[in-house]
C-alpha cells in the first residue's frame, strides 16, 4: 500500500517543496494550510506521516499535535514538526508530546527527505 503523507503548512512554498521532494516516490501527498483544514483532510484518509508547521493561523501545529496525541485512533501517526528559530520556546513542549522528529526552517530538500526516510519507508517510482 502506498504511504500517504500530509503536509500542513500555511506557506505554499513549503508545501511545494514537500511535493517536489516526494514526487520521485510511490506515495500520495495531501496538503492543508492549517491544522483545522488538516482535520478535514484526515477525515477522508488517515496519513501515514504528517509534516506539521508550528506557526499557522486558525489552528497552529502545537494545537493540532495536542489533539492528535489525545485521540487513540490518531496518536500513533508519526509527526515531523517544521519549526523556525522563533519557535524555540515550544520545542520542549512538542518533544514532550512525542513528535518523531523536528526540522528547522529553512531546510534543504535533502534534509527533509532524510527526516521523512527516518520515519517512513519510501519506494522510488
Amino acid at each position: 500500500m502506498r504511504p500517504n503523507i500530509l503536509t500542513v503548512d500555511d506557506a505554499k512554498a513549503v508545501r511545494l517543496i514537500a511535493q517536489k521532494v516526494l514526487s520521485a516516490f510511490d506515495c500520495d501527498v495531501n496538503e492543508a494550510s492549517n491544522g483545522y483544514n488538516a482535520l478535514f483532510v484526515m477525515e477522508r484518509t488517515l496519513p501515514d506521516l504528517i509534516l506539521l508547521d508550528v506557526s499557522m493561523p486558525i489552528m497552529g501545529g502545537v494545537e493540532l499535535l495536542e489533539l492528535l496525541k489525545s485521540k487513540p485512533e490518531l496518536k500513533a501517526i508519526p509527526v515531523i514538526m517544521l519549526t523556525s528559530p522563533a519557535d524555540h520556546l515550544v520545542i520542549p513542549k512538542i518533544k514532550n508530546l512525542g513528535v518523531s522528529s523536528i526540522l528547522m526552517k529553512p531546510f534543504s530538500e535533502t534534509a527533509l527527505l532524510e527526516k521523512i526516510r527516518g520515519v517512513l519507508s519510501l519506494n522510488a517510482k
